[in-house]
């Protein structure tokens, strides 16, 4: 019996492919060692992430991505840790 993709499955899919091309992405231009090649992949690594905010929202519009709301004070703390980390590198 063939089981037939609903959209949540297959925007579900479309996502975690964008996932992957980001990560393939950021380590493509972290190993680049041609400028002009850098900046190319660079340009495909931002156009694949705003299409993985906008698959991102339309799961999460549509109530199938469920996000946990995000006080100011948490963001703050998370950057400082971030930052924290970075500092120690």
């Amino acid at each position: 019996m063939e089981k037939i993709l609903t959209e949540q499955d297959m925007i579900t899919d479309a996502l975690s492919t964008e996932k992957q091309l980001t990560e393939l992405y950021a380590t493509a231009v972290s190993e680049a060692s041609c400028q002009i090649l850098r900046n190319e992949i660079t340009k495909m690594f931002t156009e694949t992430q705003q299409l993985q905010f906008e698959v991102f929202n339309a799961l999460k519009a549509r109530g199938w991505y469920q996000v946990k709301n995000t006080e100011q004070a948490d963001v703050q703390q998370a950057v400082a840790k971030f930052r924290q980390v970075m500092s120690n590198l």
